[in-house]
């Protein structure tokens, strides 16, 4: 049945036509073992398993634990896993860990020095898919593959950077999961802030995969700790309502399954960052993450400075700045927005785009879990978070937390489903001059 069901999501799922010899040889290696996570026993039946396996191909396989559950079920699989010597291989051995790790920085803290008595770091993949996709992935090929880009990267050309991840969905069927997590902890702590450290590292020395997760570290350590008395004026939070998707009406989120009716946990985060360093000094980060909003769109937008002395600073038609779009989902592209001249008798600009489109190119493109679990299977950590990068994204957004926790939100809910959020989020850019893209 197991190997049935594996065929039929093959069939339905795989970007490629499934050879039947390809499965036949392929399902002779499929089992199913029956595990009891808290039974001692049955770890020792999986280990005698693994032995009989790799007896009988000759080698000893690698082991690949991939535990997608809660983290308060990883103390008793690690503990297991230590006490039956499954993991005995720092080489071969790995474990892979879905979000959310921990819940906070202190249980982050108590995890990984939890895994630490089972694991060597190197064999510990804290698994972010946003980092497996491959708009997100090119980012390092495009700022330090193309001398025309690099030298723009700063604080001398750059007015402010924009992450948006929009979601049309609400929380579905999980809203008791969602009640203690929020759109901080499930959203900002970990894929924006490591998009965030993409678009912001420093030139890394080699693609060695310490070596980028360094420059990710440096970058979390530098950004600005928002203190409690400036949390209204860095960050803003929402909850959604009543209101309409795509001419469908959606309920408000404290009407969905699994949500108490005064629910105070937030399904919209604004907020502003800045990096105090020599590069970024001064240039806001805006990140803006929500749920049933108008449109599913995840995107970064590199908004340059104006021209400080300008031919055309007369004209009657209006420069727009130039901008870097790079779309993760579900557009897959990176867009250069500039000035030319309109054609015509008279000297009239007009901004325009250069696309790179994924699809274009290849529609063949792998999913972001296929480039993720197959750098796990080859022992490749580079689009993994380390220990470190764990704890100090979430001391990025600790006050954040503690003071919603610690405060109720009597506003909430306070943007319509279908919208763009609380009118909040666009006031935290305006006081800038900016606007959401």
């Amino acid at each position: 049945n197991f190997r049935d069901y594996i065929k039929n999501n093959l069939e339905t799922f795989s970007r490629h036509q499934v050879n039947e010899n390809d499965w036949r040889n392929f399902e002779s290696h499929i089992t199913y073992h029956k595990h009891e996570i808290d039974s001692e026993d049955s770890y020792i039946n999986l280990k005698e398993q693994l032995n009989d396996f790799d007896a009988i191909n000759g080698t000893r396989s690698n082991r690949l634990f991939y535990l997608s559950i809660g983290p308060d079920f990883i103390s008793t699989i690690s503990n297991n896993i230590k006490k039956s010597s499954l993991a005995a291989d720092p080489k071969k051995d790995r474990i892979i860990i879905e979000k959310p790790f921990g819940h906070d920085k202190n249980s982050a803290l108590e995890l990984n020095s939890l895994l630490a008595e089972t694991f060597e770091e190197e064999q510990i993949y804290r698994i972010d898919h946003y980092l497996g996709k491959e708009t997100v992935q090119n980012i390092l090929a495009f700022r330090f593959g193309n001398i025309i880009f690099e030298p723009l990267w700063d604080n001398n050309h750059i007015e402010s950077v924009q992450i948006t991840v929009a979601e049309e969905v609400g929380v579905e069927t999980r809203g008791s999961f969602y009640e203690g997590t929020g759109a901080l902890k499930d959203m900002v702590q970990n894929h924006l802030l490591q998009i965030l450290c993409m678009i912001a590292m420093e030139p890394p020395a080699s693609l060695e995969a310490d070596e980028i997760r360094d420059r990710k570290v440096d970058v979390l350590k530098t950004i600005r700790r928002i203190t409690p008395d400036k949390v209204a004026h860095y960050a803003v939070r929402g909850q959604y309502g009543k209101g309409t998707i795509n001419g469908v009406e959606a309920k408000g989120y404290r009407e969905e399954n699994g949500v108490a009716d005064d629910s105070n946990t937030e399904t919209f985060v604004a907020a502003k960052f800045y990096l105090d360093n020599k590069r970024w000094q001064d240039v806001p980060f805006y990140v803006r993450t929500g749920k049933k909003m108008k449109e599913k769109q995840s995107y970064i937008t590199i908004q340059f400075k104006p021209i400080p002395t300008s031919t055309f600073s007369h004209s009657p038609h209006q420069l727009s700045p130039n901008k870097l779009i790079i779309n993760i989902q579900p557009l897959m592209d990176i867009r250069l927005q500039f000035m030319t001249k309109k054609p015509g008798l008279t000297l009239k600009l007009k901004p325009v785009e250069m696309v790179f489109d994924y699809f274009a190119c290849d529609e063949d493109t792998p999913e972001a879990y296929e480039n993720l679990l197959l750098d796990a299977i080859i022992g490749d950590l580079t689009l993994f978070m380390r220990s470190d990068q764990v704890e100090e994204a979430w001391d990025v957004v600790k006050t954040l937390q503690e003071f919603w926790e610690n405060n109720k939100e009597e506003s909430f809910p306070n943007y319509e489903a279908g919208s763009w959020g609380p009118d909040e989020g666009n006031a935290l850019l305006d006081r800038q001059g900016h606007h959401w893209d």
